[in-house]
């Protein structure tokens, strides 16, 4: 079987998954300490980055949290407002592309 000269250029590019913020809303209810205790044991901070990015909510009115992929967001996020609901705060937290 005769070879071809002929080359085929192939060529893919992989596109990196877009990141996504869960944002947290100040309200005048939801305690500081119940804020900070769930971006420790949802979101995984150490305790002074709970503590500022709280302070940051609670000054700016609201605070993004992550960049995070699409499902782990929307996951953290649901687990964040099921733990508020339990507690009988309400607390207001969504998910927004980064």
């Amino acid at each position: 079987m005769p070879q071809s000269n002929i080359k085929e250029k192939t060529s893919s590019r992989v596109k990196e998954p877009s990141k996504y913020y869960v944002v947290l809303y100040n309200d005048d209810f939801t305690t500081m300490d119940f804020v900070t205790d769930t971006l420790i044991n949802i979101f995984h901070m150490m305790t002074e980055e709970a503590f500022a990015v709280m302070l940051d909510i609670h000054h700016s009115g609201k605070g993004k949290v992550g960049p995070y992929s699409y499902d782990i967001a929307t996951t953290r996020c649901r687990r964040l407002l099921d733990a508020a609901k339990r507690e009988g705060f309400p607390l207001r937290a969504e998910v927004e592309k980064a």
